[in-house]
């Protein structure tokens, strides 16, 4: 049975991930109407992938006996100066995601939840990915600085890289 500590802990994670999708559904959705498809293609994956990952920790409660909360969702924001504002707040948002699994991972240490201190491994690795591929796309779009047909090879490219690729 999962200790109502990890079990609030893992619920506020739920409403996180769910967060996480919509924001990035939002810059997908942005990315579109600038005319940036591969962009959004890749940040619409990016929301699937997230989505995923709250379906993940859903499931990991209900089997351990808890009951996994289904929250409210809260609407992200909408608009972005420019794509590189886009991954800087992508960057910044997957920091405080690690932060917050670092933080329930401690609380399994303390708890001495080691079945869902095992299970969170994964998402300690994975927010290692996250962070790496929001920093690997800015480096490129630093080093594309204001050129348009850098931009425009920049999102052709970034369809190739697969969000799925960075994480098995």
């Amino acid at each position: 049975m999962i200790s109502n500590v990890i079990l609030d802990a893992l619920n506020k994670q739920i409403k996180l991930e769910g967060d996480s999708s919509q924001l990035y559904l939002a810059m997908a959705s942005w990315a579109e109407v600038k005319g940036l498809e591969g962009t959004a293609n890749f940040l619409y994956s990016h929301a699937d992938e997230e989505r995923t990952h709250m379906l993940k920790l859903i499931k990991f409660i209900n089997e351990r006996g808890g009951k996994a909360h289904v929250p409210q969702i809260a609407e992200p924001e909408q608009s972005f100066g420019s794509l590189k504002d886009v991954f800087k707040a992508i960057l910044k948002h997957e920091i405080f995601v690690s932060e917050s699994i670092n933080e329930i991972v401690g609380l399994t240490l303390d708890e001495r939840d080691y079945t869902t201190h095992n299970f969170l491994q994964w998402y300690v690795s994975e927010q290692i990915e996250e962070e790496r591929l929001a920093r690997n796309v800015l480096d490129k779009l630093e080093m594309i600085g204001e050129d348009k047909g850098g931009l425009y090879l920049f999102d052709r490219d970034i369809v190739n890289m697969n969000v799925a690729d960075t994480t098995e």
